[in-house]
Parts: structure tokens; sequence; C-alpha cells
């Protein structure tokens, strides 16, 4: 393997949306001391069994690796850099919601050598921000964002939902003006999936709220289309949109069935000619790593 990509799983939410069916949990804040513990651990392990590989993408996903605190963060990546051989030109992301975003972690987050950030916008409209039970508002998602580009941040996604139940055209269309406006270097637009057991799922069942329009959805796909073309974006992955230069590495790794490690509960890992996943449960996965290697 010439360099693999590493994804770091951090299963901690403030409030988990109704809509999400990943391997992330609320009310557990409790593990986050053991379970950095552990999982610096686990980095540790792999780095020796793989024979400490060039690492050319760095991918912090969850869950909410903002709501960690931000020197946990530094750690785990202090420890990354011993166990592996981080590419000086590596490409370090991290996930954001817009209400964890303050000037200190963006200056520790820098500090600690992340240089992407992608943050969890999902609507500029406040009316379906509260369908889809975000913690922040459509202001407070500017906010963040330019706080973010203010600290020094250059390569910064956004993510956003189509297909919301009660979305409307008009809503899309306002939520493209904004893209137009902030001028972000990258955006993911992702159509609503109603997993199967999620809270959202469970409230269509019993027609709380209405089921999404599948064809309403594809219209509003296709406007992204033609508007990010017209912006000169480039679509380089089915859900993925950047200016020139700015393409996600650590995504392309995936699509190109190239190598890539998943640290944490849950997370899945590929290597010529294995596939393979951790343990979901933090708990289990806490527990066999202190087995593994007790303090």
């Amino acid at each position: 393997m010439k360099s693999i990509g590493l994804y770091v799983h951090i299963p901690f939410c403030k409030t988990k949306c109704p809509y999400c069916d990943f391997n992330t949990y609320e009310g557990i804040e409790i593990l986050m001391a053991p379970y950095v513990d552990a999982l610096c651990k686990e980095i540790t392990l792999w780095g020796n069994i793989v024979g400490h590989p060039n690492v050319g993408t760095v991918f912090f996903g969850g869950g909410t690796p903002s709501y960690l605190p931000q020197n946990n963060v530094a750690r785990i990546l202090d420890d990354i850099r011993l166990a592996f051989n981080v590419n000086s030109e590596a490409e370090v992301s991290l996930e954001a919601n817009p209400g964890d975003i303050t000037n200190e972690k963006l200056e520790c987050y820098r500090e600690s050598g992340i240089n992407r950030i992608s943050i969890g916008v999902q609507s500029f409209s406040d009316r379906l921000l509260k369908v889809l039970s975000r913690r922040h508002s459509a202001q407070d998602a500017v906010q963040a964002y330019n706080k973010v580009c203010d600290a020094g941040f250059y390569n910064v996604s956004i993510d956003l939902m189509y297909g919301i139940p009660n979305q409307k055209i008009t809503d899309w269309e306002g939520t493209l003006e904004n893209i137009k406006e902030l001028k972000p270097a990258h955006v993911s637009m992702y159509c609503l999936t109603l997993e199967k057991g999620t809270p959202m799922e469970k409230l269509v069942n019993l027609g709380q709220i209405p089921d999404p329009d599948i064809d309403i959805a594809a219209d509003m796909y296709m406007m992204a289309e033609d508007f990010m073309e017209f912006m000169q974006y480039r679509h380089y992955e089915i859900s993925n949109w950047a200016r020139p230069g700015n393409e996600c590495q650590h995504n392309l790794t995936y699509w190109r069935t190239q190598s890539y490690l998943g640290i944490g509960p849950g997370a899945h890992s590929h290597f010529p000619s294995y596939r393979f996943c951790n343990l979901a449960s933090p708990n289990e996965y806490i527990r066999k790593l202190n087995e593994k290697m007790p303090d």
C-alpha cells in the first residue's frame, strides 16, 4: 500500500437527528474521555499491524466530531502521526455542526493540522431545520461559515439536503441562492432517505408528516445540477460539487476503491481483497480495547 485514507469515527451527538441511522448516540457524554483513550489505543495497534503506512487523507466523521472537546481532537491527531506516516500535504477533514463552532475550537483545529471543515448546514430555511430537528438556525449556519473562513480555512464544505417533507421548490431555490452568496469551495447535496426504524420514518408512517415527494426531489436534483454548472463547480461525484482543486480526496479514496482504514465503533475498512468493520457498541469497543491494551 503506497498510501491509505484514515477515517476516524466520533459517535457522539448532542441531539440525534430523526432521519439519521448512523452509528451515533446522544446522552453518552460520560464516555467521551474513555472513548478517546480507546480510540488512541486502536490507532496505535493498527499502526503496528499495517507497518506505519503513508496516510494521504484523514477524515473525522460521525456523529458530530465538533462536539468533542478540541483538545481531544488534537490528541487523536498527535497519536495518528505517531502511528502512521501522515503526508505533509495530507487532506485532514473534520465534520462540524454550526452551533459547535467557536474561535477557540477553530484555532485549535488549525494548530493541530486540520485543513478542511465540512459544515452540516442541511438547509437555509428555519422552517425546514425544525422539520429536521436541527439545533441551529439558518443565521447560525451563515455565521458559522463566515467564522470558519475568517479563521483562515480555505477548503470549506457545506452539506445540504433536499427531498425533505414539506420542502417546496422555492425553498430549494433559496438554498441555492445562498450557495451563490457564500461561494463555498465544496458543496454536498444529499436526498433525504427515510431509513427504516428512524423516528422520521415512524412519523411518516403515522401520517404526522408527509412522505417526501420523490418527483419533486428529482426536480431539485436537476435544478442543483444546472445551477452548480452555471456557478462553475465540478460535479465530480453523485452528491458532491467542488471548485476545481477542492474535490474531497478522502471521498475519492472510497470511490476509487483504494485502501482506507476505519477507526472507531462501526467504522469500515478496505484493503486489497479485504473488507471489514468494527463492532458497533461504543461501550463494547472501549471494553475490548482496554482488555487488549490495559492502562
